[in-house]
């Protein structure tokens, strides 16, 4: 097995249980993983990175993503809209996306994640139009493969279009058998429990709103049946809430407990409107939650109450949501907002630049279950992402280089990144894809998308 050797780095923020750090320090490497960190180590290495004047945090972990929304980004006519105008609009749009449209479009969003120091994410894939091959997912974990990163695609769904009360157009959901065999099909096919594992499937519908409670039941059955992970969004705006009391005669986490949708093995996006007793159900039942605070900014929604779901005991995690309710994967930039927003909702005291960064390291890794994975440590999954501190922008501020990183800097790009034992970024470059090729066939992409949706009317 090759080896590497991260030497002499100014600090080590390990993120173990006793939140550890080495000063003037180095991490060994060997094949996947970590297998020793300290001062001055002696062993002989294959590649050996300088690390002066850098600082070492464990990878970062984004546990939601719409990868497809990065072609629709700061689209004008929904710049101020509130979720479900937003989501009426760019339907129109992604009713046209190709295959090779998400495969570009996962790149993009995979390539902003892995620069900002992000080695490990999933994505929520759920639009299938019907004219175009399905096997839309298969494109998206062509591009993780390519360029390196840990990946937890989930296999989306939507089975109620307009016709059946629902949002999106007919043309881009499915049937339920249909959804179902796919599923299974992507399970069998890509799925890797094992530890270091690369890939791992989650079953995704989009929403409990979007699929028949049929479908909700069946894909938990079927998760379960294989031992894999349940997502979906949830408590995301009053509306939501407001429908499900109205329609239902439930809020939305009652109607999940209803649905068989709860346990260890199912995380929810977003979660903004949950009461006290609906966090201490959640905690007790480890159901987790992906904290999205910038897109929950850009669209309006509300601030989840992430630090009481914290103190309550609730697994946490972040992710930057999709690029078109968000704008960017910026996944330290997330860290910030995380930081910001809960001061703002709750005081200075509710969130510190430690805690958001748990949540994005320790956090995720609890949300996806995974133990090799979240923190700096012999043994652990060699997932490092390195910033450099001798920037003008983090000038004054190296008192605290780990706070440094989350409360400075006009850059989020970190210097290196390591996923799995391998450099994937070098220098702030992407050792394995071309960056503006990738930005080239974006912009080609998405303008086609919107003007096909223009002539469609």
């Amino acid at each position: 097995m090759k080896s590497l050797l991260v030497k002499n780095a100014r600090l080590i923020a390990t993120f173990d249980n006793q939140m550890n750090r080495f000063e003037g320090a180095d991490i060994f490497i060997k094949g996947p993983s970590i297998t020793t960190i300290g001062k001055n180590l002696q062993q002989k290495a294959d590649n050996v990175i300088d690390a002066t004047d850098m600082i070492a945090i464990p990878g970062l972990i984004n546990s939601h993503h719409h990868f497809y929304q990065t072609l629709t980004r700061a689209v004008p006519a929904v710049q101020d809209a509130k979720l479900f105008d937003w989501l009426a609009y760019l339907y129109e749009i992604w009713r046209h996306i190709t295959p090779e449209a998400v495969y570009w479009s996962a790149l993009g969003a995979l390539s902003e994640l892995l620069l900002t120091g992000c080695s490990t994410t999933t994505d929520h894939l759920y639009l299938f139009p019907r004219i175009q091959n399905p096997n839309l997912i298969d494109e998206e974990i062509r591009a993780a493969q390519e360029i390196g990163v840990r990946f937890h695609p989930t296999r989306g769904s939507m089975s109620l279009g307009k016709s059946q009360g629902g949002l999106p157009p007919d043309d881009v959901v499915q049937d339920e058998e249909t959804i179902l065999l796919d599923s299974e099909r992507l399970i069998k096919k890509y799925h890797d429990p094992s530890p270091f594992s690369m890939l791992r499937i989650a079953l995704a519908p989009c929403s409990p709103f979007s699929v028949t409670p049929r479908l909700m039941r069946e894909t938990a059955a079927l998760a379960r049946k294989h031992k894999v992970l349940l997502h979906t969004h949830l408590a995301e705006t009053r509306d939501e809430d407001d429908y499900c009391q109205n329609k239902l005669g439930l809020r939305p986490l009652d109607y999940m407990k209803k649905l068989d949708w709860i346990g260890n093995d199912v995380w929810f996006a977003h979660c903004v409107y949950l009461n006290k007793d609906e966090i201490k159900f959640m905690a007790e039942t480890k159901t987790g939650v992906a904290h999205c605070p910038s897109s929950n900014m850009r669209l309006g929604s509300g601030a989840a109450p992430i630090p009481e779901m914290i103190e309550a005991g609730v697994p946490v995690s972040l992710a930057v949501d999709g690029s078109a309710s968000n704008d960017a994967s910026d996944m330290l930039g997330e860290v910030r907002q995380c930081m910001l927003l809960h001061r703002l909702a709750k005081g200075v005291k509710s969130m510190s630049a430690l805690q958001a960064l748990k949540i994005a390291t320790r956090g995720g890794a609890e949300v996806f279950r995974r133990n090799d994975i979240g923190s700096l440590e012999p043994g652990k999954a060699a997932d490092i992402a390195l910033f450099d501190l001798n920037r003008l922008d983090l000038a004054g501020a190296l008192h605290d280089p780990l706070a440094a990183l989350v409360f400075c800097g006009v850059s989020h790009r970190a210097h290196t990144v390591i996923v799995n034992g391998e450099i994937v970024v070098q220098k702030g470059r992407l050792l394995r894809v071309d960056e503006e090729q990738i930005a080239k066939e974006m912009n080609k992409h998405s303008q086609r998308m919107i003007q096909t949706a223009l002539e469609c009317g």
